[in-house]
Parts: C-alpha cells; sequence; structure tokens
C-alpha cells in the first residue's frame, strides 16, 4: 500500500510538470517565430492591448469577489476547503491568462507563417493552442496531486478512510474554485466578444456592406479581442473547471468503493491520457498546401484517443483488478466521440442542416430563424442520448463510480482537445490580420483554409465542453447523495417536486441575463460605429483612423456589468433551497438544473453554430453570395444565434457545476 502512495505521489505530479515543461517549450517556440512586418505588428499590438487590458479590469473584480467568499468558506466551512478554493481559483486564472496570452502573440505569426506554406502557419497556430492545452492538462492534475501530497506529508489521519474524507472535505473546494473562475471567465468573455462581434457584423455587413474584418470597421479590433478573451480564456477555464471536478468526483467516489486504490486509479489515468495528448500533437503536420487542415488536426486526436483506451485498459486491470473501470472510462471517451460527431452533424459546413438553414434563407429572415429553432431543438434528442448511455454505461458497470469515470473518460484528450479549440480563434485572428494588413492571395488561401476548419473546431469543442459537463454534473450529483446519506428521492413529495420546478428555472432566468447584456452592449456599439462614421471624417476612404479603443471599452465595461449578479444567482439558489426546503429539495434542484441546463445549452450552441455556418455556406457563393437577399437575411440568424452559442450556452457549464459544487459543500450541514 505504501508503493502505491509513493507512485500516486510522484507520477502524478511529475507528469503535471511534464505537461507544464512541453507547454513552456512551445511558447517559446511560436514566440521564436517571426512577426513580419510593421503593419501586422501594429495591428497585433492594438488586438493584444484590447485584450490584456479587459483581463485586468476583469481579475479586478473576480479578486474582490473571490477574496469575500474565501473568507465566508474559512469561517462557516473549514480553512482546509478555503485554502483548496484559492488553488482553484488561482489555477484557472492562471490558465486563462497565460492561455489568452500566448494566443494574442501567435496570430500574428500565423498571418506572417501563411505567407510561407499552410504547415508553416499550422505549426504556430496549433503549437499555441497546445499551449493552452498543456495548461488545462498541467495544472488540473498538479492542483489535485498537490491537495493528495499535503494530506499525506501532514498525516491529517490514517488509512484510506482518511484519504476519502480529505477528497471530499477539500477537493470540492478545488473544483469550486476552479468552476467560478471558469463562470466569471465565460460570462465576461461571452458578453465582450458578442457585443462586438453583433455590433460590427451589423452595421459592417448589413449596413455598409463591407468584410467581417475591414480596418475601416471601428469595432473590428474589438471582434478580434473578442475572439480572445471568449474563446481562448474563457473555453481554457471552462474545460480546466471540468477537467478539475470530474477527477475530484472520481476520487471521492472512488476511495468509498476501492479505498486508496481507488483515489490512486484517477491521477494515474489522467497522467496517462496527458501522455497519450503529447503523443498526438507531434502527428500534426500537414503534407502539402492543398491537403485539408483537419486531416493533420484528426490524426493528432484520433492517436491519443486509441492510445488513452490502452492506458484505461491497463491500469484498470493491473492497479485496480478491475476491467469494468476502464471500461467505464473508455465509454465516456466513446461518447465524447460522438457527441463531436453530432455537434458536427448539425452545425459542420456544408452539413444538411446547414444547407437547409441557408435555403430558408432565400425567403427571408424569418424562415431563416425559424429553420434554424427547428434544428436547433432537434439537435439536442441526439446529443441527450448519449450522454444519457454514457452514465448508463458507466452506472451498469462501476456504479455512481462508474459514473464518475465515465465523466473523466470524456475529458482523457483534454489537451489535445484544447489544443484544437484555441487553434480556432488564432486562426480566425490571423485571418484579419492577413485581410487588413493585405497579405496577398496566397497568405489569404491559407488563413482562409485555417479559419474555416477553426470554426469547426471550435464549435466540436463546445458541444465536447457540454457533454462533459453534464456527466461531471452527474458524478457530482451521485456524490452529493454519498456526502447525504439519501439513498433516493421521491419527486411525488411536494418540496421534491418544488426544487426541481426552480432547479430546472434557473438556467434560463440566468440565460436571459446574459442575453439581454449582449443585446444592450450591443446596441451601445452599433451607436458608436455609426457615431464614428458620422463625426470622424475620412474613415470610409481610408484616410482617416477609427477610434478602436473606444469600442474595446464599451464591450469591456459590459462585460464586467454582468458579473456579479449570474455568481449570486449560481451560489446562493442551492443556499436559499438547501436551508429553506431541505436536503432532498435540494437534491431535486439539481435534477432540474442538470436536466434543464443540459438542453438549454445544447440546443443554444448548437443552434447559434448552425446558424453561424449558414451566413459562412452564403458567403462562399451558393444562394447569391455575399450581399444578397438571402446573405443579409443569413446575417440576421447569425447575430441572434451569436449570444446563444457564444455567451449564454457555454456560461451554463460552469453554473450547473458551481450547484452541484456549493450543494455538496452544504451536505453535512443538512444531514
Amino acid at each position: 500500500m505504501m508503493n502505491l502512495q509513493l507512485i500516486a505521489l510522484t507520477a502524478a505530479p511529475l507528469t503535471a510538470i511534464c505537461a507544464l515543461v512541453y507547454g513552456i517549450y512551445l511558447s517559446r517556440k511560436v514566440l521564436a517565430a517571426p512577426v513580419g512586418n510593421a503593419k501586422i505588428a501594429k495591428i497585433g499590438a492594438a488586438i493584444e492591448s484590447g485584450a490584456m487590458a479587459y483581463l485586468k479590469s476583469q481579475f479586478r473584480i473576480i479578486t474582490i469577489f473571490v477574496a469575500v467568499l474565501a473568507g465566508l468558506i474559512y469561517l462557516f466551512l473549514s480553512p482546509g476547503i478555503a485554502a483548496t478554493f484559492l488553488l482553484g481559483a488561482v489555477f484557472s486564472g492562471l490558465i486563462g491568462y497565460f492561455g489568452m496570452r500566448i494566443a494574442v502573440k501567435a496570430n500574428t505569426r500565423t498571418a506572417n507563417a501563411a505567407q510561407t506554406s499552410l504547415n508553416a502557419a499550422l505549426q504556430v497556430s496549433f503549437g499555441a493552442g497546445t499551449v493552452n492545452g498543456m495548461l488545462v492538462v498541467g495544472l488540473g492534475l498538479l492542483g489535485a496531486s498537490v491537495v493528495y501530497i499535503i494530506s499525506y506529508a501532514l498525516k491529517i489521519s490514517q488509512g484510506d478512510a482518511a484519504v476519502t474524507k480529505l477528497a471530499t472535505d477539500v477537493l470540492v473546494g478545488y473544483g469550486f474554485g476552479a468552476a467560478l473562475l471558469a463562470l466569471f471567465m465565460r460570462v465576461g468573455g461571452g458578453i465582450f466578444t458578442k457585443a462586438a462581434d453583433v455590433g460590427a457584423d451589423l452595421v459592417g455587413k448589413v449596413e455598409k456592406g463591407i468584410p467581417e474584418d475591414d480596418p475601416r470597421n471601428p469595432a473590428v479590433i474589438a471582434d478580434n479581442v473578442g475572439d480572445n478573451v471568449g474563446d481562448c480564456a474563457g473555453m481554457a477555464a471552462d474545460v480546466f473547471e471540468s477537467y478539475a471536478v470530474t477527477i475530484v468526483a472520481a476520487m471521492i467516489l472512488g476511495g468509498s468503493l476501492f479505498g486508496l486504490k481507488g483515489v490512486v486509479f484517477p491521477l494515474l489515468a489522467r497522467s496517462g491520457a496527458i501522455w497519450t495528448s503529447i503523443l498526438g500533437t507531434f502527428f500534426v503536420k500537414a503534407k502539402n498546401d492543398q491537403e485539408n487542415p483537419l486531416n493533420p488536426l484528426m490524426r493528432g486526436f484520433t492517436i491519443s484517443a486509441v492510445s488513452a483506451v490502452v492506458i484505461f485498459m491497463i491500469l484498470s486491470v493491473y492497479l485496480l483488478g478491475e476491467p469494468k473501470a476502464g471500461l467505464a472510462a473508455v465509454s465516456g471517451l466513446v461518447a465524447m466521440m460522438a457527441l463531436l460527431y453530432i455537434t458536427k452533424y448539425y452545425t459542420g459546413p456544408g452539413e444538411k442542416p446547414v444547407v437547409a438553414i441557408a435555403k430558408a434563407s432565400q425567403t427571408g429572415a424569418g424562415t431563416n430563424l425559424i429553420a434554424g429553432l427547428a434544428y436547433g431543438l432537434e439537435s439536442t434528442l441526439a446529443s441527450v442520448i448519449v450522454v444519457v448511455l454514457a452514465i448508463l454505461a458507466g452506472y451498469a458497470l462501476m456504479g455512481f463510480y462508474g459514473i464518475g469515470l465515465a465523466g473523466m473518460g470524456m475529458l482523457a484528450t483534454t489537451g489535445i482537445i484544447m489544443s484544437l479549440d484555441t487553434f480556432g480563434p488564432i486562426s480566425d485572428n490571423a485571418q484579419g490580420i492577413v485581410e487588413m494588413a493585405g497579405l496577398g492571395k496566397k497568405a489569404n488561401e491559407v488563413t482562409s483554409s485555417l479559419d474555416a476548419v477553426g470554426n469547426t473546431t471550435k464549435a466540436l469543442t463546445k458541444g465536447f465542453a457540454i457533454g462533459s459537463a453534464a456527466v461531471a454534473a452527474s458524478a457530482l450529483f451521485a456524490t452529493f447523495f454519498e456526502s447525504t446519506k439519501l439513498t433516493a428521492i421521491n419527486i411525488a413529495h411536494p418540496t421534491v417536486f418544488a426544487g426541481a420546478l426552480l432547479g430546472a428555472a434557473i438556467p434560463f432566468i440566468f440565460s436571459s441575463r446574459l442575453i439581454a447584456s449582449v443585446g444592450k452592449a450591443a446596441a451601445e456599439m452599433i451607436e458608436e460605429v455609426r457615431r464614428q462614421w458620422r463625426t470622424i471624417k475620412g474613415i470610409m476612404a481610408g484616410t482617416a483612423k477609427p477610434d478602436y479603443a473606444r469600442c474595446v471599452a464599451i464591450s469591456t465595461v459590459a462585460a464586467q456589468r454582468e458579473l456579479v449578479i449570474p455568481a449570486a444567482i449560481t451560489i446562493l439558489s442551492p443556499i436559499i433551497v438547501g436551508f429553506a426546503l431541505g436536503a432532498e429539495a435540494l437534491g431535486g434542484m439539481l435534477a432540474g438544473t442538470i436536466i434543464s441546463g443540459l438542453l438549454l445549452a445544447l440546443f443554444m450552441t448548437n443552434t447559434g453554430g448552425a446558424w453561424d455556418n449558414a451566413k459562412k455556406y452564403i458567403e462562399d457563393g451558393h444562394f447569391g453570395g455575399k450581399g444578397s437577399d438571402a446573405h443579409k437575411a443569413a446575417v440576421v440568424g447569425d447575430t441572434v444565434g451569436d449570444p446563444l452559442k457564444d455567451t449564454s450556452g457555454p456560461a451554463i457549464n460552469p453554473m450547473i457545476k458551481i450547484i452541484n459544487i456549493v450543494s455538496l459543500l452544504l451536505a453535512p450541514l443538512l444531514v
């Protein structure tokens, strides 16, 4: 048993450190690539300045909120939970900061490399994305390892039961800190990016008929900044939180079933999966400029996924002596791949639903919206079936522990998945820089192909994030039952049913706040862009420069306005229900939140993604192409879908997990 302790104490943190070292190596490699000419550097500096100013402003608010909450946890729960809460929050914040920093450095270098070859540009953009991936998995595993090491070193208590109790008490705090930062980054980043995007599109494309990344649009820099704060910082913090939460749930449930071995298994399985993600990155190379960039990306992902299956099965047989544990983890990995396929079908360029929505645009914005809503609603069924099968498979194999392992399996390839996701906004920025800097036909063709694939990978990873959030929340739901000693809840009981109804309503009011904020901020952005065109003579002629900083400031202020209230709704609702109606009603609330949150998030992200690609399908020359009536109708659909797919939909992921984690922290007080 001591040897097992020592293995866990060394293998997991060493692997986490290796992941971080690999990320540092890649970041140095990316930064060593040339930026290019002065015009590229100037555009990149404007984007970087706006992105970092936004983060600085956001972190000021977050720091106050986290400090107050840590103090309350210290006073009313325990110093250990407060310490790990801060650890999770700090790690999540570091991932958002450094992940976005490398992204805004890589966009100019990708644009410059695109003048050379597809592979040169791919290596820069994917390399920078991999830095983000290594930050997520490295710090995620390191945090769980640090808590485990401290418990062992301080001899908090003796035996397997002590390790399990520690996991229940303080690893949940770690997950809470990570989840709270993810909520802030998702909410703030989502509002920023969509306020800029909607404002830039409506006045640029629709009113003036100019391209998306035209430097004459005062909102163009804010739009490019938004790609980073929403899709880099927000997504990284979101997935890190899922990564942290699933390992927490698996350690807690594994300790109850297998003792120390059950606690160690998730640590070692995650260690192995990090190595498989690193392995996959070496196979991401474009053979020539004509190859679809999606092919090398999928090669790397496939190698990583298959290798993870092998690692899971070996550890389950030789560590636990129970192959079913490996199969439960594999079921999660298979479910994740199925979710990626479903998301691709409903949102991918050229797929049947996207083409149908584009075709419907020929008869106006109304029919575009109707078609998009219909396909978005339809998409939830297949995705939910996959999540249900993953939960049932995990439970059939290993009970509640199997559900935790299924969630862990879904996130097995997080390292390379995050590489694919961050690659998207970097490529998007690079395409805009190429257009604004006028880098020529070859560079435009290369970045256009990367950007098209990047839109696909961003859509795929959103489906991955939502599905993993649902399974992670289900694992936490199971842990709540363990902590409260409840064996079941009676939905026929009025208080339980009331709790379920309240829980189901929360994602709706939460989403309402965020969508309304995007609408108000976008209206401010539109008025500002119109004002500049009226008052700054020569912008449209190219003889005067727009005030980009003013548009960045509008998005920044709008993002900060909305941070506190959604967080307060998320944290206070389980506290109020738990103390007012009891543990069973709180269990009903958790069920209602998970169910409605999953369905609503799937609907919003898939609908928004389909509207976006329907617009792009028309812009590629179908149904009249750019400037046609169909295109104008599709822009309206994309505008409606923007806050759904990039703000409220993704923000539901951390919201449902925070509600579950807060309920877990309350559990001892409700028994």
